[in-house]
């Protein structure tokens, strides 16, 4: 039993051990190779490592790593995966592999996380001398259970009211809505040259964080897509890209992938020349859910961001993902401990003045 280490860069050379790894645990599609393959391209450095686990000549833990400080090293976390880049066989211990890990990888690190933990794919371990696990963010689903009716009718009356007085105004200014899916791999690329093009004509475009058909999270999304919509039928993970229109205009877009068991709504995008009031953007997500729970495919809709306010008006599922270090001494985890504590101290507001009468 024990760890070997390789270049990220050598991906490809071991993505058929990845491959079958995955298909042994929850293989979500944010795990699979064809996901995880174009992020390495697109976003890996230099000094990334590949670990591989064997017990007996088998794979049974993957991860792609990076180190993030001095004495640190994490799972590789670009901002276009919104989990860590970790896979291991049902029924291991992840806390023994983690620590392994730490033993094995260069330069005699002290600490090693895993980022970015979905509780409901890994239960959150309990803390321990050598274990820390930190809240990350709130992130929200919604269950396909049942009818859409009976879904939209829990919903709160000001969403319900808002979008159904939305589609009275563009009835009335002879504006028709249409939603349209496509899973065609060899439309993907048009499709993220459109999303690129609504993306870049509002406030990210400044920021310079839009995506574009020629920048790295263009290249990445595309190749992304495409492999994923390839892939033959019996591997039921595949991606798809939702567009809604006001007439002829373009007006939003989902980028999506799928699995056996979820749809993943990875990124969202509007046209910002649009009255913000004509809520495009919710009047896709109300008929592109109503068309997932008839179709019937999915047990449930997931969006992996942070919560905001209107994922609350579109579910009240929501749970806590989490990250975990691992020390290689208890005393360092104390410490590290004790100066979160600290730092957090510090930072907490000033309680209010009172005046005693």
């Amino acid at each position: 039993m024990s760890w070997r280490i390789h270049p990220a860069r050598d991906f490809a050379r071991h993505a058929a051990d990845w491959e079958g790894l995955h298909a042994r645990g929850p293989a979500i599609s944010l795990l699979a190779a064809d996901f995880v393959a174009p992020l390495v391209e697109q976003f890996g450095r230099e000094g990334d490592l590949l670990a591989v686990w064997r017990k007996d000549g088998t794979v049974g833990a993957m991860a792609i790593v990076r180190p993030t400080r001095r004495g640190a090293w994490a799972t590789f976390q670009p901002a276009q995966a919104p989990l860590g880049l970790w896979l291991q066989q049902p029924g291991l211990d992840t806390e023994k592999l983690a620590r392994s890990l730490l033993g094995a990888l260069p330069g005699f690190p002290l600490i090693f996380a895993l980022t970015q933990m979905d509780p409901m794919l890994m239960p959150r371990p309990a803390d321990g001398p050598c274990t820390r696990t930190l809240d990350y963010i709130d992130t929200a689903r919604v269950t396909l259970n049942g009818s859409f009716d009976d879904y939209w009718a829990g919903r709160g009356k000001n969403l319900r009211g808002n979008l159904k007085k939305q589609r009275a105004r563009l009835e009335r200014e002879g504006i028709a809505t249409r939603l349209q899916i496509d899973r065609d791999p060899t439309a993907m690329a048009q499709a993220v040259a459109d999303y690129g093009r609504l993306e870049s004509s509002g406030w990210k475009a400044g920021k310079g964080t839009a995506v574009s058909a020629d920048n790295a999270q263009g290249r990445y999304y595309r190749a992304m897509l495409e492999a994923l919509a390839s892939r033959n039928a019996g591997s039921r993970i595949s991606s798809s890209v939702y567009r809604y229109y006001f007439n002829e205009q373009l007006v939003a877009m989902d980028l999506c992938v799928e699995d056996a068991d979820s749809i993943v709504v990875l990124k969202t995008s509007y046209d910002e020349s649009v009255p913000s009031n004509w809520s495009p953007t919710l009047l896709m997500r109300e008929e592109a859910t109503r068309a997932l729970f008839d179709a019937g495919c999915f047990a449930r809709i997931e969006f992996y961001g942070r919560v905001m306010d209107w994922h609350l008006r579109w579910t009240d599922e929501v749970r806590t993902m989490y990250h975990v270090n691992y020390y290689r001494w208890p005393g360092l985890r104390r410490l590290h401990a004790l100066l979160d504590a600290r730092t957090n101290a510090r930072n907490r507001p000033a309680p209010t003045p009172t005046t005693s009468l």
